[in-house]
């Protein structure tokens, strides 16, 4: 290329053609041959990039359905039941404030973080919100996709430590520009334990190392029927190759994210629950104010019409959540859109400089052929 722009440039021997030419041509072309080395320099970083994002799709589609995961479990596996966690004043005034509490957990020789969050909906709420695997690509921040593609139902006898049934998911999760698959088998213990724990598939290959996990679930102290208090930890061991601020996500971040989405939908979900059946939270209290009504009042027009008011307000409510749900839900969608990165700024920045490179040397060239002829 430096050798086509050279070529441009008026010779001694044409120095009568070159003194017809336009006044701004020299600037031109001296402009363009000064630009080389920026446009090498733009040429070797594209081929960098697009080579490493290449080498970076091929690692990504490591995961494999039909083939085994090259070990049996290298994080230990989490035992379902009460983790046992003493709350001091703290922590209390942290979980009443509607705020996570994260604390740690003994483990083998080290400990692994644990996060507690109080929901304002019953635990049956919450279940369903967990278990609800097939619907997490809608809930579960950074999650792209997730179906179950086997479920075992066991009878829970002390030989298989209370065991209800196994769910396994496939799960899809991470950025626009790195998305990670995995293979889950989840442990569900819900009568007796209160808990659900899972590890990988190891039948599957998965793009994760290893993970293991943990969700205890109990009535709240303070309000056993209408309030939870969850419990939640995970385990995750990632490749060499997945970069640095996936790990620290799926370590770190991932432990308040996952009590936030769950205390999100089982919040909005006991709202609608509340309307459909027209009762409160405050129903017991509503029932208080009731009793200290006149001794001789009609039996229906005040009831009756505090119970339309009720009705009235928890459907308001209830429509308030689900709008709020669904503005989330578009506000997500919007994240998901994919954006451009750095390396597409750059290849796309390099086009438009090679384009207007071309033109110009084409110009030019055709100006010269013309003033020749």
């Amino acid at each position: 290329r430096m050798l086509v722009a050279c070529s441009l440039l008026p010779s001694s021997s044409n120095n009568h053609r070159s003194s017809s030419l336009p006044p701004y041509y020299s600037k031109l072309v001296f402009l363009t041959t000064a630009m080389m080395p920026l446009f090498r320099f733009l040429i070797g970083i594209a081929l960098v990039s697009t080579s490493s994002l290449v080498s970076n799709v091929a690692v990504v589609e490591a995961s494999n359905f039909s083939k085994a995961h090259a070990h049996t479990g290298k994080v230990e596996p989490f035992s379902p039941g009460d983790p046992k966690i003493k709350l001091d004043g703290k922590a209390t005034s942290i979980l009443k404030a509607g705020k996570p509490y994260q604390t740690q957990v003994q483990s083998g020789d080290g400990g692994r973080g644990l996060v507690i969050q109080d929901v304002d909906a019953p635990t049956h709420v919450v279940w369903d919100r967990i278990l609800d695997f097939d619907n997490y690509g809608s809930m579960v921040p950074k999650c792209f996709e997730s179906k179950n593609y086997k479920i075992i139902d066991h009878k829970p006898t002390k030989a298989n430590n209370f065991l209800e049934k196994e769910i396994f998911t496939r799960m899809k999760v991470g950025f626009p520009m790195l998305k990670l698959e995995y293979f889950v088998r989840h442990f569900v213990y819900i009568q007796h334990h209160k808990a659900l724990t899972w590890t990988l598939d190891y039948t599957k290959e998965s793009d994760f190392d290893d993970s293991c996990g943990y969700w205890y679930i109990a009535p709240h102290p303070d309000n056993p029927e209408e309030k939870t208090r969850l419990y939640y930890s995970v385990g995750v061991s990632m490749f060499d190759w997945v970069p640095k601020f996936v790990v620290d996500f799926m370590s770190s971040k991932a432990l308040t994210d996952a009590t936030a989405w769950v205390k999100k939908f089982s919040e909005i979900e006991w709202a609608k629950e509340v309307a459909k059946g027209g009762t409160s939270r405050s129903s017991s209290a509503g029932a208080q104010v009731k009793n200290k009504g006149p001794l001789f009042a009609l039996p229906f027009f005040g009831n009756k019409k505090k119970q339309e008011e009720e009705e009235r307000l928890a459907r308001e409510a209830a429509e308030k959540a689900a709008m709020e749900a669904q503005a989330a839900l578009e506000e997500k969608k919007k994240l998901f859109v994919v954006r451009a990165g750095f390396r597409r700024y750059l290849l796309v920045s390099l086009v438009v400089v090679l384009a207007a490179y071309n033109i110009n040397t084409i110009v030019a060239g055709g100006f010269l052929k013309e003033k020749s002829a």
